[in-house]
């Protein structure tokens, strides 16, 4: 591991001062703008570069100007960038079967008609609601599935939710999440009887309408502070679900594509969903596309069913067919496995040097620092500005839980981040820790 010890915990490290040719013919742009991405590196117009320690919003996994994504993009937008979802049939099953072929085995069929994780969710539920006749969807407290009122409705933040009426929220339960270092129940894993598990069958039977069709997860909760559940959590789940017939449908918008060091998360954590969404990371460069993949039963939903004017435009497929062919061709995914280890000692390194870290989870390009005050409580004062020192001081931008309402540091560089590149990051982090005190 090189200069892994007083370059990352002492705070030293290079000035940032690069990129300036690069937007020497930008135009007159207010010069805190950032006008150009280069790699994982975000440069404003006087050529101030910024490592990007975010992946823009988590859906840059292979940086701004990856070669193999930018070139076969601006290919097809040359030839056409447009055509409704109805002539692009053909394109549409051949990039699905390219996904379905990188897939668990029991997910055979699939749907290429969104652009956004927002709706892929929601076309998950429809599918599980029509599969099954029934109506209800259990998801998780701090869960977050997506920006629409269907989503919001259904994920676990009710400030989110705030000052919409309610006649727009479906049948919708809410469980606690299996949060170890805040658990719900006051228990301490593994002695807990997995009760984060056991008592979803209490909602059910006493806070559900008797008729529910699926079970939304992200198999590490992203937004609601990187909770990455604990071992055995999943197969519980999954053995609690089939008891009762509820479809199970994993939300991989942010844990999928790569992120933490596989194409499928669930399929690494022991998860076996019907329903798997994709979303953010399949576009490589931030280009919008959305996926969703499920068991070959539940191909129920007909075309006009869930259908969009973008849904599955050329440059969408383009750009999630070349990504997909990125991650899975060479050896990204296990570079990020053997590196998300070195980041995950970094980042602990620094929770033994600074009291307000309370703790460091994650997996791959994908990790949480939970900030704290003396007495262990969240501390959201201290999460904001760190942040937003990191930026102003430092040049690393970094993003925070539950749309900053949270106290949860999220580090997610995108997956072409070298080692020095992570070193260079928890370096910038160190600095501002020390600068917020």
């Amino acid at each position: 591991m090189s200069n892994l010890n007083l370059k990352v915990l002492s705070g030293e490290g290079p000035d940032v001062r690069e990129g300036a040719s690069e937007v020497a013919s930008a135009g007159t742009r207010p010069s805190g703008e950032f006008v150009r991405g280069r790699g994982i590196r975000l440069i404003r117009e006087d050529g101030t570069a910024f490592l990007d320690a975010a992946s823009g919003t988590f859906n840059v996994p292979l940086g701004y100007d990856h070669p193999e994504v930018t070139d076969a993009v601006m290919e097809q937008l040359r030839r056409m960038a447009h055509a409704s979802s109805s002539l692009m049939a053909g394109q549409a099953k051949q990039v699905l079967s390219e996904l379905l072929a990188h897939a668990p085995a029991h997910l055979t069929a699939g749907w290429m008609r969104d652009i956004t994780g927002s709706t892929a969710n929601e076309c998950a539920v429809q599918v599980a609601q029509k599969a099954t006749g029934k109506t209800d969807i259990l998801s998780l407290f701090l869960s977050h599935h997506g920006q629409t009122q269907f989503t919001t409705a259904i994920s676990g933040n009710a400030f989110r939710r705030k000052g919409f009426p309610e006649s727009v929220s479906p049948h919708s339960v809410k469980v606690p999440a299996p949060y170890c270092y805040r658990c719900f129940y006051k228990a301490k894993y593994p002695g807990c009887g997995m009760l984060c598990v056991e008592r979803i069958s209490d909602f059910v039977e006493y806070a559900s309408s008797g008729s529910v069709a699926c079970m939304l997860v992200e198999p590490v909760l992203g937004n609601g502070g990187n909770i990455v559940p604990p071992p055995g959590y999943f197969q519980a789940l999954n053995k609690l679900c089939e008891e009762k017939g509820i479809l199970l449908i994993a939300d991989e918008v942010q844990t999928g594509m790569g992120r933490t060091g596989h194409l499928f998360a669930s399929e690494a954590l022991g998860f076996k969903p019907n329903i798997v969404t994709l979303a953010k990371g399949l576009g490589g460069i931030g280009i919008p596309v959305a996926a969703v993949l499920f068991e070959g039963a539940l191909d129920v939903m007909e075309s006009h069913e869930h259908s969009f004017t973008s849904g599955c435009n050329p440059l969408a497929l383009t750009a999630a067919s070349a990504t997909l062919k990125a991650m899975t061709s060479g050896h990204l995914l296990a570079t990020v496995r053997r590196n998300g280890i070195v980041l995950g000692e970094l980042l602990n390194q620094l929770a033994t040097k600074f009291p307000c870290i309370g703790d460091v989870r994650g997996l791959g390009y994908m990790w949480g620092l939970e900030i704290v005050r003396a007495d262990g409580s969240p501390d959201v004062e201290k999460t904001l500005a760190l942040i937003r020192v990191a930026g102003e001081r430092h040049q690393l931008v970094l993003r925070g839980s539950r749309y900053s309402f949270g106290n949860v540091v999220k580090v997610r560089p995108p997956l072409i981040a070298t080692q020095d590149d992570l070193e260079e990051i928890v370096a910038r982090l160190s600095r501002a820790l020390a600068d917020v005190g």
